[in-house]
């Protein structure tokens, strides 16, 4: 929100700077040919630089939106690069020069209001990877090769009116794509989107500039080029936000890649050395019978915990709570044949460690319930309780005394849990009238 409003502050400024600047530039305006040279070699720079970019965006997302901006972008770099070869040259452009520029402008900002307009889908065609800039350059040599045969009938004069033309149809298009871009970033969490528009904003007024003060000669600087390069300067900006956002989308994908690579190790190391030692001692004489079920017990835990190590690694970050609830408990219930009661409130969200928490209490109410009450019906419930938000695992076994000692690792885990969310663990047990485990947060 608050960049938003940085931004609208931003075009008012510059809109109030035009008129302002523009009122009396005619009267005081800068004579200053190398300014100009190195505003639009800055427009050009930028524009083709980001084309660069949404080139290697559209080879990611194939979307008709990304080849419309990447060939409208290619052709206003074009043209700006063109006028910056003339104002080197420090010559009269003729007829063809003064009208080429303006004409690919045109075609440029026409493509970028097509790209604000289509909608967002996949190109059909997969060659368009390989031709994707083909149109674009068809365009600028048919737009070449017919101002340059009709040269001699095009105006000669740089401040001739009919050169207003192509800033009327900019300034149409520069002001759709500004309206298309801002809606479209408002459902969308596309972090160029979001400078398309105010750049495209700045570009329509400077074209609007342009309109009410016609540059009368190509090496003086108006207030219209300061706008335009501004508006490219924003562009720089978006630039680097997509810059910034595809490196950190890489490292995303590398830690989830690893995260892989770590699940597939745990899988075929660790699962099966732990299933390999709880057969062998299943095997074992009866004549120690208890030190084998403690054993037994200990390789069950450990199992239980490698998979579930397992399943979190390969777990997306954002999935609702609700839902790892059911799997987690879910997996439980068919390891030890137990019937679930569910009873999960799908709106309510919490953030990572309390995420994971709930899930680690969750598992280990349900497996005491299992192991030591030798259940088979459990009844796990999240849900709000008042301002707060509760989660209950219950069963009608045959329960213990809560008041006698409890200082199983089980229990005091789940209690140091509940308490880092921050919250209250409680813990409801009488011999024969089963047990409740209520935590609070």
């Amino acid at each position: 929100m608050r960049g938003s409003v940085a931004l609208g502050l931003l075009v008012l400024g510059l809109a109030g700077a035009a008129v302002v600047v523009g009122r009396w530039e005619q009267e005081f305006g800068a004579q200053s040919p190398a300014a100009h040279l190195v505003l639009e070699t800055v427009n050009a720079c930028v524009a083709l630089l980001l084309a660069f970019l949404v080139y290697g965006r559209f080879r990611r997302t194939k979307t008709r939106q990304d080849l419309l901006l990447l060939q409208g972008l290619v052709v206003l770099g074009t043209a700006n690069a063109l006028l910056s070869v003339t104002l080197i040259k420090n010559q009269p452009a003729g007829a063809f020069g003064n009208w080429l520029p303006p004409a690919l402008r045109i075609v440029g900002t026409l493509l970028i209001a097509a790209s604000a307009l289509v909608p967002d889908r996949r190109t059909r065609r997969r060659g368009w990877r390989h031709w994707a800039l083909a149109p674009a350059v068809a365009a600028m040599f048919v737009v070449g090769a017919v101002l340059y045969w009709r040269k001699d009938s095009l105006p000669q004069d740089p401040s001739s009116k009919a050169l207003l033309v192509p800033q009327l149809l900019t300034l149409i298009c520069f002001a759709v794509a500004a309206v298309a871009f801002t809606v479209q970033a408002r459902s969308r969490d596309d972090v160029l989107l979001r400078w398309l528009g105010p750049a495209c904003a700045l570009g329509a007024l400077a074209r609007l500039n342009y309109l009410f003060f016609p540059p009368e000669r190509a090496d003086w600087l108006y207030s219209g080029s300061v706008l335009r390069t501004a508006s490219y300067l924003l562009l720089l900006v978006a630039a680097g936000r997509e810059i910034s956002r595809h490196w950190a989308l890489q490292a995303e994908a590398a830690v989830v890649e690893d995260r892989r690579r770590v699940a597939r190790e745990m899988h075929d190391g660790v699962l099966q050395e732990l299933g390999y030692i709880r057969s062998e001692v299943s095997a074992f004489s009866v004549a120690d019978r208890q030190r084998v079920e403690r054993i037994l017990g200990a390789s069950d835990r450990a199992l239980d915990e490698a998979r579930q190590m397992l399943e979190a690694l390969g777990r997306s970050d954002d999935e609702p709570l609700g839902l790892m609830l059911h799997r987690a408990v879910e997996q439980l219930a068919q390891r030890y044949g137990v019937t679930l009661d569910l009873e999960l409130d799908e709106s309510i969200v919490v953030d990572r460690p309390q995420r994971h928490a709930l899930v680690r209490i969750a598992r280990e109410a349900v497996l005491n319930a299992v192991r030591h009450g030798k259940v088979d019906r459990v009844k796990v419930e999240l849900g709000r309780a008042g301002d707060g938000r509760r989660l209950r695992i219950s069963d009608e076994g045959p329960g213990f005394d809560a008041a006698g000692p409890k200082n199983g690792f089980g229990l005091v885990s789940m209690r140091e849990r509940a308490e880092a969310l921050p919250g209250t663990f409680e813990l409801t047990s009488r011999p024969d009238e089963g047990t409740t485990v209520m935590v609070r947060w």
